[in-house]
């Protein structure tokens, strides 16, 4: 067990999955820490998002809403979660329910000798289009930065809070937590990686495959790659 922990789930119309998945983490929270909260950004939802949340925040004290008033992306929807967290580890996951949440258990036996432990998705269960751009992007992040982490992007990854805060993240797309990784690395962190089991989406519709967010992802690729040298 670890003495505490706070989950950061960013979530953007995710009416139909999020009861489930705050479920799923609050059973896990109960067998694996002392002290938790879980924290919800709901990020300018347009569904019923947000009411399914405030209901379940009502019911149990460790569920936290955080509101966007409008959609700002999922870099400011995490950015907003990490600086709310107030527990020794956070444990950063999506809302849409591909993951299952009980896979943090074999994440935490090596949380208290690495500064990120961050899952890497096994037998991905996202359609092709999306599997073939985080292949690309993955291999060009390895290209570019000479980084080890299999996949950059696996919305499973538990951090020290410290670790975190002494990270300045610049970017405001999905490239986020591609840049989180890049820079612990370049920081001189360290990372352990555990395959963590990756199911098909249920419910609603993905929006990370977007033509116009994979554009802004590669951009802030290729502007974080130039100015690299300035960083270190």
């Amino acid at each position: 067990m670890i003495r505490e922990i706070s989950f950061v789930l960013p979530a953007y119309n995710e009416a139909d999955n999020i009861s489930s998945v705050i479920h799923s983490c609050l059973s896990v929270a109960a067998s694996i820490t002392e002290q938790h909260e879980i924290i919800i950004v709901d990020d300018g939802s347009t569904d019923v998002t947000r009411g399914v949340v405030e209901a379940l925040s009502n019911q149990f004290k460790n569920v936290r809403l955080i509101t966007h008033d409008k959609n700002y992306g999922v870099a400011a929807a995490t950015r907003t979660g990490f600086a709310a967290a107030r527990y020794h580890y956070v444990f950063y996951t999506d809302s849409d329910g591909q993951f299952d949440i009980r896979d943090i258990k074999m994440l935490i036996p090596f949380a208290g000798n690495f500064d990120f432990v961050v899952g890497y998705r096994n037998n991905r269960g996202d359609q092709i289009h999306r599997a073939l751009n985080t292949l690309l992007n993955n291999w060009l992040i390895r290209l570019f930065f000479n980084t080890s982490i299999h996949d950059v992007n696996c919305a499973f990854k538990l951090m020290k809070r410290d670790a975190l805060q002494r990270l300045n993240i610049s970017s405001n797309s999905a490239f986020y937590l591609a840049e989180l990784v890049i820079r612990a690395t370049l920081c001189g962190m360290t990372f352990y990686e555990v395959p963590v089991r990756h199911y098909p989406r249920r419910f609603g519709k993905p929006t990370g495959s977007k033509f116009l967010i994979i554009f802004k992802e590669l951009r802030d690729l290729v502007l974080f790659r130039f100015r690299k040298g300035k960083i270190e």
